[in-house]
């Protein structure tokens, strides 16, 4: 589980969104990060039982950095109001393959994962693969596990495209699908359910749902 300090600290960094603050409380700062690492790697240590391409990771290698990268963004506030951890088999800094996805901000966690705007070569890969394999990609997202925790992908405007992209007729059974520009999933929690004894086995049952998508999107793109 992870200490409700945590979370006071995240939302006492949304109030107080600057350098003086943050160095004043840098302590403050250090406990959460470690806690938040301590359960990334409980979640890691479990779950690579079953999805063995994680099992070499260790949670440093995951967890992003809570310094903004704000030389393009008109919102300069220095710091992340979150902490997320990418698990995938090449650790946070992975380009182009899926992974799953743990992000915890108050009023706003959710855990899940797949690929998000993967490059166009890769992009098509996983459009040929749905068209070729879609009996099989409906079964792996019609499970009853994957539509108990996630019900579908992600399906937004964000994500998507208006039409079937080039090469593909409107009316594929594969449509919907054939669309996305990304293909994520994700469940909320709630910032009691992280505080809770049973974090660590939501979690892990969440990915443990989503791992038969990874396996197919990451052989789909060669991963």
């Amino acid at each position: 589980m992870l200490q409700s300090s945590t979370l006071k600290f995240l939302k006492d960094l949304k109030k107080n969104n600057n350098k003086p603050w943050f160095d004043a409380n840098r302590k403050r700062y250090e406990e959460a990060k470690a806690d938040f690492a301590n359960f990334i790697q409980q979640v890691i240590d479990t779950h690579s039982k079953k999805d063995k391409t994680i099992s070499s990771l260790k949670a440093k290698d995951c967890l992003f950095r809570i310094n903004r990268d704000v030389r393009f963004s008109k919102d300069k506030s220095p710091y992340k109001t979150n902490f997320g951890a990418s698990i995938n088999k090449g650790g946070r800094k992975a380009m182009n393959s899926a992974g799953y996805y743990f992000h915890m901000e108050p009023g706003q966690i959710f855990v899940g994962g797949g690929i998000y705007q993967p490059m166009p070569p890769e992009l098509n890969k996983l459009r040929q693969e749905v068209d070729y394999c879609y009996d099989e990609f409906k079964k792996i997202i019609g499970a009853k596990k994957f539509k108990a925790v996630y019900k579908d992908l992600d399906k937004s405007k964000e994500f998507s495209l208006t039409r079937v992209p080039k090469g593909y007729i409107a009316d594929n059974a594969a449509a919907d699908y054939l669309k996305l520009k990304s293909f994520i999933a994700f469940t909320t929690l709630s910032d009691k359910d992280v505080t809770s004894k049973n974090i660590l086995k939501k979690t892990t049952g969440a990915f443990e749902a989503l791992q038969p998508l990874i396996n197919f999107l990451n052989r789909a793109i060669g991963g």
